[in-house]
């Protein structure tokens, strides 16, 4: 502890900023250095290539979504393609696709990364989502949740109005519906939605996922499916 005290306090002096890994969770202490911004502090997502246990379990985003992100950002490292884990066979990441991309709304940091391999992200649809969503954020919108079972959460992009919603569920599938009634009244926005396929299975078919494109406004309510492990995302840009 002495040593991060040390570390937040020469990062303010030369006003550089931090993003610590491998400590305990948030104190508070950011609330005095702005320049702590952000901070692993759980199991996070690269446990699931070293783990003897098989890798994060499926409900373990619902967990920390109620637990671990209420002490302050979360660098949790979303955005694995590659889900099978190739070089450790009795691993793999227990999410799909679409839940991968849903983490950069659900879990709050504002930092982010595109966390896998280059070469993973090469002809990806899905990866427009990754370079569309924001870190910044103007407002949160929790839209619906159980602890350890499910979470949908909407943010507002600061400064230029685009809306992000990210849906995550455990290890059951189920079906959410989301009352977009948090929109700006009179507006329409294009939604491109990011979700699992007909397929899609955290286990048997992780990276199977629909891109989807419509209008909404705040008068839509939208039903999406989420696979066992799944997920979706969406990215509501303002029609002008």
């Amino acid at each position: 502890m002495n040593h991060y005290q040390r570390v937040v306090d020469q990062g303010a002096k030369y006003q550089v900023a931090i993003d610590v890994h491998e400590p305990i969770k948030p104190t508070g202490l950011r609330r005095t250095y702005p320049n702590l911004i952000s901070a692993e502090g759980a199991r996070g997502q690269e446990f699931n290539a070293w783990a003897s246990d098989g890798g994060n379990p499926a409900e373990h985003i619902s967990i920390l979504a109620f637990t671990r992100m209420l002490a302050g950002p979360m660098d949790f490292t979303p955005g694995i393609f590659d889900i099978t884990l190739p070089t450790k066979p009795h691993n793999q990441i227990n999410t799909t696709l679409a839940q991968q991309l849903a983490l950069y709304v659900v879990i709050y940091s504002p930092v982010q990364m595109a966390a896998d391999l280059p070469e993973n992200y090469k002809d990806q649809p899905a990866f427009q989502f990754i370079k569309d969503v924001g870190v910044d954020w103007e407002q949160t919108k929790i839209l619906n949740g159980e602890v350890g079972d499910f979470v949908t959460i909407a943010r507002e992009e600061r400064e230029t109005g685009n809306w992000f919603v990210g849906g995550i569920t455990d290890e059951n599938q189920r079906e959410v519906t989301i009352d977009f009634s948090f929109l700006k009244e009179g507006q329409k926005y294009e939604a491109i939605i990011y979700q699992d396929g007909k397929k899609a299975n955290y286990k048997t078919h992780p990276t199977d996922i629909e891109i989807v494109k419509m209008t909404i406004d705040k008068n839509t309510k939208q039903t999406f499916k989420l696979a066992e492990g799944g997920g979706f995302a969406i990215s509501l840009k303002a029609i002008k």
